[in-house]
């Protein structure tokens, strides 16, 4: 592959770093950009017009950095945007997020799958077109829980690694309200529809407390990445 080939990773904040981590996992030799749109953070309740815009501004800046594969790490970018972007930039590859859907129709035993999500993400063609193909014998519960990606960016990444007792209890608490009326609905698996929501993963994991699996697609999309960056010449 080309030396100066980088990967370039962007969202409205601090969310998508869950999924450039994850790549960095699995590829720690790959040349890396990360963008975090804070100026423009939350994306979820903007109109798509608005959020494809800062997604064009966020590809170009990364293009322009030698970025040859471009990672929209936010569930709300790619259903706004990405068809868009892959038209204006054939040569790019583009990589996107959507809830996996598929993932959890397939592997729920109740029939019912709850999605933690943002409102861009539940009105996208891409979320409800799969949802139709693939969930159709499925109850689907969509759940949006905004306060979640404000709780991430408020406290940031490297801090919910190392929560003191009182906030990891406050936490738990935001969750729990959000969480556990899917559980008592039958949702035996819950499908993390935001990639703020993946940094909130093993408090939810505990709110689950083995009631339910937490769909996670942060390692799927990081192997999707790494084949296409080692397929670069």
């Amino acid at each position: 592959m080309s030396e100066g080939t980088k990967v370039g990773f962007f969202d409205s904040g601090v969310g998508g770093r869950s999924i450039l981590d994850a790549f960095q996992r699995v590829c720690p030799e790959a040349r890396t950009l990360y963008i975090a749109d804070t100026e423009h953070c939350p994306y979820g309740n903007r109109p798509a017009a608005e959020v494809r815009k800062f997604a064009e501004d966020c590809t170009r800046r990364l293009v322009e950095a030698g970025c040859g594969i471009v990672v929209l790490a936010c569930n709300t970018a790619t259903a706004a945007a990405i068809e868009h972007l892959r038209a204006e930039y054939p040569d790019i590859k583009f990589v996107g997020l959507e809830p996996a859907v598929k993932t959890a129709a397939l592997a729920t035993k109740t029939g019912v799958v709850a999605v933690l999500a943002t409102a861009g993400t539940f009105t996208g063609s891409l979320y409800t077109g799969t949802k139709r193909r693939f969930a159709g014998d499925v109850r689907v519960i969509e759940e949006m829980a905004d306060e979640f990606v404000a709780e991430v960016e408020r406290l940031g990444v490297e801090r919910l690694h190392d929560l003191s007792s009182e906030e990891g209890e406050r936490l738990e608490g935001i969750v729990m309200r959000r969480v556990e009326p899917l559980l008592q609905k039958g949702a035996d698996m819950i499908v993390l529809g935001c990639t703020h929501f993946i940094h909130l993963k093993g408090i939810i994991e505990k709110v689950c407390a083995g009631r339910a699996v937490v769909v996670d697609p942060s390692d799927a999309v990081a192997a999707r990445v790494k084949s296409l960056y080692e397929g670069l010449a």
